[in-house]
């Protein structure tokens, strides 16, 4: 007769661990906690300790902040390894719709006629790309004629990129800096983004002047 298997007791650590892995997506606090059943900050306490010892064990894996929760993902170091286990799936972003989301992500939100302004070219099969992918999506529209929509990134956009929200965006780099790593064409496409964001400045603080005026 054959025993029964001895159960596992397994440490609100290992719970927090095996939920995390499960759910692959980020995850706040507070839906951790409702999982485990625990309070909020004991849970922000328990999400310390796990990366500590994925850390101490020099794991595979890590936790990440994106998106305003948390994930487990693997670490940077094992990517060319784990790049072997499966074929890539074929996802992968044009430069001019990177280009594309790159303005979106820095000038959002954003409207069509805005990004074509900048990148001089039209730019409907990008926005189409971007949604299809998820990374964009409708956030509004613009208070002027027409009312057109106004675009701006996602949640996924954040996960994609390993971003916690869109404050830890790098800055647009100076003239300078711009200078040493960009071919032409990327420079002028820098400038461009660069004179808009310089002009918007100009428009509002003339808005603001003209309003004190009155």
């Amino acid at each position: 007769m054959t025993e029964p298997a001895q159960r596992l007791d397994i440490t609100e650590l290992g719970m927090l661990e095996a939920v995390l892995f499960a759910a692959g997506n980020p995850m706040s606090a507070a839906e951790l906690a409702r999982i485990l059943q625990l309070d909020v900050l004991g849970t922000q306490n328990l999400l310390q300790e796990l990366s500590q010892a994925l850390d101490a064990r020099r794991s595979g894996l890590t936790i990440r902040q994106v998106a305003g929760g948390y994930q487990m993902a693997t670490r940077p170091e094992a990517f060319t390894v784990v790049e072997r286990l499966t074929e890539v799936v074929d996802r992968k972003i044009s430069a001019p719709t990177m280009e594309t989301l790159s303005i979106i992500a820095f000038k959002q939100p954003i409207t069509k006629a805005e990004v074509e302004q900048i990148r001089g070219v039209r730019v409907e099969r990008a926005l189409q790309k971007l949604m299809e992918l998820e990374l964009i999506a409708e956030v509004g529209r613009k208070a002027v004629i027409g009312r057109p929509i106004l675009y701006g990134t996602t949640d996924t956009f954040l996960r994609c990129f390993g971003i916690n929200s869109l404050e830890d965006l790098p800055d647009l780099p100076t003239t300078e800096e711009a200078a040493a790593g960009l071919d032409a064409e990327q420079m002028e496409l820098f400038n461009e983004v660069r004179q808009l964001q310089e002009t918007e400045q100009t428009e509002d603080s003339d808005s603001t002047e003209n309003q004190e005026e009155s």
